[in-house]
This record gives C-alpha cells, sequence and structure tokens, in this order.
C-alpha cells in the first residue's frame, strides 16, 4: 500500500507531457475505460500481470538496476544504489540516471520525493534472490520477538531500547551500517567468519549449508551459534531448512570493491561503412524476391489447399509440395504460411489450410501492398516461422497453432532495437555479430537451439523480408520497428520495383516477364500456361494441357487470344494461335453426364411421358435421346417410384440382363465339420464327456479360488459430479482430468505407475505429429505435464499428458 501511495504522489506531481509518455510505454495496465483518479491509475500500474509484460521490453542495464533496488530492500537512496552498481565517475552515473528515467518511465521505479526510490510492488518477486542475496534483515526479522531482540543487541554490546520497534529500528541501523559489520567479523572466532564470508559470496544458485537453530546445539555447526546470537545469521522460524543471511550483512561481507554487475554500454561489433543508396539496393532485391516467392507460395495454396496433420499443422510431404510447386525454399514457405495466416489470408477448413475471403482481395492488390501486409504481420507474429526442430530434434510442422512465445516476439523486437542503435552509416560486418546486441537489448528474449550463433534465425528472416541490408537497418525496418503502416507501405511501393504490365511470347511457347509481374499479368498467364521460372524473371509455357485447363474454367477460344494479345509486347506468334485453335476444336467432342442410372426402352413417347411426369421429377430425369433417360437417383429408388406410379419397369444387371428379383431364403455360409474319423454318435457323446471330465480335473478350485480373489476389482467409470463412483485416488482424479483421450482403464494404470513410481509403457503424440511408444520411469506429476525418464532417449523429458494416447504396463 505504501507503494502504491507514493507511485499515486508521484504520478500527481508529472506534467501532462511527462504522465502521456508513462502512459503510452504502459498501455497494457491502462487500457479502457480510463481510471477515474490518479490513485486507480497508480493500482493498474502495480497489477503483477501488467508488470510482467513491461519486464521483457526492458534492457539489460534495466534489468540490472531494478535487480540492484530489489536487493536494497523496498526503498533505497540513489547514493547506495549507485554504490551498489559501482557508479562512481560522471558517466557512469549520467547512464544509471539514463536508466532510472526510463524506468520512471515505465512506472516501474521512481522517486518518494525523499530521496528515496521506490519500486513496483511485484518486481520484488520476479526474483528469488536478487545478486544471490536473501531478504533484508527488517523482513527476515518480522517474527522475532522483543526478548530476541533485545539479545541480539546485548550480544553486539549495543543497550537496547525499551521497545520492540524501537529495538528493531536499532538492530537494523547497526547492520546496516558496513564499517560496524566489519568491526564485529572481524571480532569473531575463525569458524565463525569463516562460515559467514562462505555464506556471504555464495552464488544465488548455490545450495547453502544446513544451519540449525539457536535452540538446537545437537549437529550445530560450528561458528552458527556465535552469528544466530547477533542477527548476523535469522533462523526462519515458519520453515524448516539453512538459517538465511541477510541482505545487508552479505554485501557488508563481500567488501566495499564488490559491485553488481551494471552494463550500461551495449557490447561492441564490428562494424563496416555502408551508404543508404547499398542498404536500398540490397533491401529492395531481398524484399522483391521474397514477395514474388510468397504470392507463389499462396497461389500454390489456392490451386490445392494443403492437407493438415491429424495433430494439427502442414506436414513434410505437404510443405516439400508447395516447395517444389512455388520454387521456393523450406524457409520462405514456412514464413510465407505464418505471416499469411496472422494476417487472415489463409484458415482452417476441416482437414485443410485453405485461403479466405481475404486472400482474394489480397490477390489483386499490387506486389508492394501484398509485401507490406506480410511483413507487419510478421513483426508481432507470436513465435518464430522458421523454427524447424522440437526438443528431439524432429521436424515440427507449419501452422502447427503452438503456444504464443513472447520471448520470440522481444527477440524480433531486440533486432530492431539493436540494428537501429548502430552508427549512422555503418552496418556490422557479419549478420550474426548482432546476436549479443539483440541479448543487451532483450536479455530475456528467446533464442532457439537449433541456432549455431545466437538469434541466428530472427536474423536469417530479417535478411529475407529485406528489414536488415547490409548488415544495418533498412527503411523498411525503421518504418517496421515504429509501427508506422503508412509509412511503411509507402517504403515498400518506394523499393519494390514497379509491377511488369507486359509480356514477351515467343514462338518457342513460353510467355517471359522480366522483374515483378502485375498481379492481372500472372493471374492472366497462370490460367493459360504453366509457370516454369521465377525470380528476377518469371517463365510461363503454353501446352495443350494448359490451353484446355482454361477452356474447362470456361474461357472461349477467342477470349484467350484476345487477352494474350492485349498484354503481349509484340504480335502474338502463329504456334500459339494455332495451339490456342486446335485444342479448342477438340474441346468438348466427348461429353460425360454423371447419372446414378439409365433408363431406356424402345418407345420414345413412353418415355417422354416419364420425363415431364410431375411425380418422378424427384428422380431427376434428362432426356438424352428419345429412347435414353438419365437420373441422379439410384437404380431401386427409381424403380420403387416407376411402380409407385403404375409402371412395371424391370431393372438390368451389369451385363445388361434382366435382374431376377425372386427372394431367397436366408441360409447359413458355414459348414457343419463333420465328426473325426467316422465315429458314432455314441461315441461322441462318449468322448465329450471325458474331455469335459479331463477339463474339470487339470483346474484345481482352489488355485482358481485365489486367482479370482487376487484378481483386481472391476471398478466402473468414475462420475463424481453425478452421483456415481468417485475416483479412487487423487492422482486418477488429475490425470483423468488432462489426459482426456485416456479411458478410464489406462487413467488408473498410469496414476499407479506415479503413485509406486513403477515404470510404464505410453503410445505418445509429439508435437510433430509423429506417433511413438516410449518406456518412462521415475514418474512425477506437475500438470498438465509429466516429468520422467525415457528410456528411448535415455534422458529426462517432460511429456504433456493431453498427448498421451495409451497406457501399457512394462513386461516382467
Amino acid at each position: 500500500m505504501k507503494s502504491r501511495s507514493t507511485l499515486a504522489t508521484w504520478l500527481g506531481s508529472l506534467d501532462a507531457s511527462r504522465l502521456a509518455r508513462v502512459l503510452g510505454t504502459r498501455k497494457d495496465a491502462v487500457s479502457p475505460p480510463e481510471p477515474r483518479s490518479v490513485g486507480e491509475l497508480a493500482d493498474r500500474l502495480q497489477r503483477p500481470g501488467s508488470v510482467a509484460l513491461v519486464l521483457p521490453r526492458l534492457g539489460l542495464p534495466h534489468l540490472q538496476v531494478v535487480e540492484a533496488l530489489a536487493a536494497l530492500g523496498a526503498s533505497a537512496s540513489r547514493d547506495a544504489l549507485a554504490g551498489l552498481l559501482g557508479a562512481a565517475d560522471d558517466e557512469t552515473t549520467r547512464e544509471l540516471e539514463a536508466v532510472l528515467e526510463a524506468l520512471a518511465d515505465h512506472a516501474l521505479v521512481w522517486p518518494d520525493g525523499t530521496e528515496k526510490l521506490r519500486m513496483a510492488g511485484p518486481l520484488r518477486q520476479a526474483w528469488d534472490g536478487p545478486l544471490g542475496l536473501d531478504a533484508p534483515l527488517e523482513e527476515l526479522l518480522a517474527g522475532t520477538t522483543s526478548d530476541e531482540l533485545r539479545g541480539m543487541l546485548a550480544a553486539l554490546g549495543v543497550k537496547p531500547p525499551g521497545t520492540k520497534p524501537q529495538r528493531l529500528a536499532t538492530l537494523v541501523e547497526h547492520h546496516s551500517d558496513p564499517g560496524q559489520i566489519a568491526v564485529v567479523v572481524a571480532k569473531a572466532p575463525a569458524a565463525a567468519r569463516e562460515l559467514l564470508e562462505r555464506r556471504a559470496n555464495a552464488a544465488a544458485g548455490e545450495p547453502a549449508q544446513f544451519i540449525m537453530s539457536a535452540h538446537s546445539s545437537p549437529g550445530l555447526e560450528p561458528g552458527a551459534r556465535w552469528a544466530l546470537e547477533r542477527g548476523l545469521l535469522i533462523q526462519d522460524r515458519h520453515r524448516c531448512g539453512p538459517a538465511r543471511i541477510p541482505a545487508e550483512v552479505a554485501l557488508a561481507l563481500r567488501g566495499p570493491g564488490w559491485h553488481a554487475p551494471f552494463q550500461p554500454v551495449p557490447p561492441s561489433a564490428g562494424s563496416a561503412a555502408v551508404t543508404p543508396a547499398e542498404v536500398d539496393h540490397e533491401a529492395s532485391a531481398a524484399a522483391a524476391a521474397f514477395a514474388a516467392r510468397a504470392t507463389s507460395v499462396l497461389s500454390v495454396c489456392s490451386a490445392a489447399a494443403p492437407a493438415r496433420l491429424k495433430s494439427g499443422g502442414i506436414g513434410a510431404r505437404e510443405l516439400a509440395r508447395i516447395s517444389k510447386a512455388a520454387q521456393a525454399d523450406d524457409a520462405v514457405v514456412r514464413l510465407t504460411l505464418e505471416t499469411a495466416y496472422a494476417a487472415g489470408l489463409l484458415g482452417r477448413d476441416g482437414d485443410r489450410v485453405a485461403p479466405t475471403g481475404a486472400y482474394d482481395a489480397w490477390a489483386e492488390q499490387e506486389l508492394p501492398e501484398q509485401f507490406a501486409v506480410l511483413l507487419q504481420a510478421w513483426r508481432n507474429l507470436p513465435l518464430t516461422p522458421t523454427k524447424v526442430r522440437d526438443e528431439d530434434n524432429k521436424a515440427l510442422p507449419a501452422l502447427a497453432g503452438a503456444p504464443p512465445c513472447n520471448g520470440c516476439v522481444q527477440a524480433r523486437h531486440g533486432l530492431l532495437a539493436a540494428a537501429a542503435q548502430l552508427p549512422a552509416g555503418q552496418g556490422v560486418r557479419v549478420a550474426s555479430e548482432l546476436g549479443p546486441l539483440i541479448a543487451w537489448h532483450r536479455p530475456l528474449a528467446d533464442a532457439l537451439p537449433q541456432d549455431g550463433t545466437p538469434f541466428a534465425t530472427v536474423i536469417r528472416e530479417a535478411e529475407l523480408f529485406g528489414v536488415l541490408a547490409r548488415g544495418a537497418l533498412s527503411a523498411l525496418g525503421i518504418h517496421l520497428r515504429t509501427g508506422e503502416a503508412e509509412g511503411l507501405s509507402a517504403e515498400c511501393r518506394r523499393l519494390l520495383p514497379p509491377a511488369t504490365a507486359a509480356a514477351r511470347i515467343g514462338a518457342d511457347l513460353t510467355a517471359v516477364v522480366t522483374g515483378t509481374p502485375s498481379a492481372r499479368l500472372a493471374a492472366l498467364l497462370d490460367s493459360v500456361a504453366d509457370r516454369e521460372t521465377s525470380g528476377t524473371a518469371s517463365v510461363w509455357r503454353f501446352s495443350a494441357g494448359s490451353i484446355r485447363r482454361a477452356l474447362d474454367a470456361g474461357r472461349v477460344p477467342e477470349d484467350i487470344e484476345a487477352d494474350l494479345t492485349a498484354v503481349a509486347s509484340e504480335p502474338l506468334p502463329q504456334p500459339l494461335s494455332y495451339l490456342i485453335a486446335d485444342t479448342a476444336r477438340g474441346h468438348g467432342r466427348v461429353r460425360i453426364a454423371a447419372a446414378a442410372c439409365v433408363l431406356h426402352g424402345d418407345e420414345p413417347a413412353l418415355l417422354a411421358e416419364l420425363a415431364a411426369h410431375r411425380k418422378l421429377a424427384k428422380l431427376g430425369l434428362r432426356q438424352l435421346a428419345p429412347t435414353v433417360l438419365i437420373s441422379r437417383s439410384p437404380l431401386d429408388t427409381a424403380v420403387a417410384a416407376l411402380r409407385a406410379e403404375g409402371y412395371a419397369p424391370v431393372a438390368e444387371t451389369a451385363e445388361g440382363t434382366v435382374r431376377i428379383e425372386k427372394a431367397r431364403p436366408r441360409r447359413g455360409t458355414a459348414p457343419v465339420p463333420p465328426p473325426r474319423g467316422g465315429t458314432s454318435a455314441k461315441d461322441s457323446g462318449r468322448i465329450a464327456g471325458t474331455r469335459a471330465t479331463k477339463a474339470s480335473a487339470a483346474i484345481d478350485c482352489s488355485t482358481l479360488a485365489a486367482q479370482l480373489l487376487a484378481a483386481p476389482p472391476t471398478i466402473s467409470d468414475p462420475a463424481p459430479f453425478d452421483g456415481g463412483v468417485p475416483f479412487a485416488t487423487d492422482t486418477e482424479e488429475i490425470v483423468a482430468g488432462w489426459a482426456k483421450h485416456l479411458p478410464y482403464g489406462d487413467v488408473r494404470q498410469l496414476a499407479h505407475a506415479i503413485d509406486t513410481g513403477r515404470a510404464i509403457t505410453v503410445e505418445y503424440v509429439a508435437a510433430s505429429g509423429n506417433r511413438t511408444v516410449r518406456t518412462l520411469s521415475r514418474l512425477m506429476l506437475d500438470p498438465p505435464h509429466l516429468e520422467a525418464w525415457c528410456h528411448l532417449r535415455d534422458a529426462e523429458r517432460v511429456f504433456t499428458l493431453s498427448r498421451v494416447h495409451s497406457v501399457m504396463s512394462v513386461p516382467g
């Protein structure tokens, strides 16, 4: 509450421009409706979810300052913060002030008017142990009694005041002075001094040694009692575990020469001079190449919608088909599919991914507008499209519907920020050198395991789009970083070459388009020819099959020739005119009609009567010849309908003979086996009786009873919410809630293996859609996941319960 009140006071003191800057950086926290007061605004800005959204957008020095403040406690002075970070010279001090100003713009850290710095409450919980330090002394002493505080002060040689708050304040003041801590520790026994120094310098992740409380002398580590009696170590009364060393004590023991990490200057990268014209030229070439291939990829998807895997996504086979048809590599195909799906150009249609209505409008636009749509979708795409391998190094499908990855978005934004900070007229010599800069600008960004160098995948995607060219941020990247849609569209129109509206059609039945064809020209040539190559020049080839495809689509030969003449740079060659005419001459000479059955007879008048009969209209009769009718209805339906109207039709077999409709009595098909060896009926009865006697004698009744008693009881499927049988254990209920594909028998078997620590074999469907059988042991339930030792991978693995499709016991 104190943090909230100081934030409200600080917000109330800001002028309008500064407050607008704060609200502009925290749009996630101040979404409509608008706050009614400064206090309500402070509450929104301090929500844990709001703070969690801001942290991934901070750079490395900002996170380092926030961590140092978290280690210093609820409030700290600027001098204490500067001393902890080692900001002694003027340059470092100015950089620290700039970082604090940026944190204030995000409403994460602000001054409280008393030379103290306050921070948003949820920030303290972002670190388990900031700088490897425990909580401050005042927090650790929250449950300590007044007598214990008096004892600690007396052991330190300080006269205890009269009340508990006064004693607590005196002890905190004493321990906040590094000089006094150093004097006390210098007089400590060697064992206590060695223990305190070891605990103070321990890394954040290093497990501390267990120290018993001062009241439990058995097993107490040498020197621990001395430190506990003086408040240099504090035993937590509310949990078992090692005694805790207050942050003030640890900082004092680390000495004045120790400073928290603070890196206000980004790492250096090898740079080379590059002119804006060179950047524009390379960005234009990359953007035009990607845009042309992207339109080809989506055109292939429009012609034949790719099929989805049962587990979701487009698998390797479909990706290879699209890549071959569009003449684009796998990275371009994946990038196009993901961005088009995010832009609403593709959508799920049953077991396929098909273009949407928005795609038709997009396909009619010119190339710069098409490219701008895909580029804007890439900016905030909540995944890395060209990630091709999962944790088991198996191929991942595209459009698999992976959970949103904010770290992937921040990696992209970190790249834009890092490239924007390069000096004017400079670009990195090698694009991979941007990796450390991205990590500095976005320390919480996600780097893929498949990357040989940090953030290599996202850098490659930026180069494919032309956002990054010659190691520098292009004009496309500048507008993409600021999110200016109008400016980005203008740059796309400037950098992408103008579309070509004419084609050179040769006598070899090819059409060549230099540069990027216009949307109208590409659509025309795609409809009457087959594309062979694309890139700086695109080539289409005419054939009898391609012309027939256009005729099948309803085009007439005259229109085809007229449209091609309109876009040809020279008169249409004679071989193409002959090809169109010859293909049209043979087109439709044979016609095929769909029919479920055929009606024919020798009386044209009767057939005409049937075709005109109103009550037979439901059969869908159509007259092909005076004595031939076809029907959309099956043969038996047509026969029944005609007989109902008083006609007497007969059905024919496939061979053209009259079908005999005589009803035959039903008979069994399995013959009765003859008696063995020709035995008589009397001998057969005797043999059967002897076999029954032997069978009953072979089974011991007591053994059978023991087996029946040892068998597990058959339990009905639980239905606790319907008043039925409850789950046998809590584990069963948890597993059943997450493993939706498992029947109750498999749920019981898996829950039993988790509770008893036994191995189990499961059928598991990975994120790639591959189905594998794995034997698991050392099972640990962590809903919605299951941690286990995988015998197939010979390593620890995490499995999703919803992807477990069956459970089997391990033999032996």
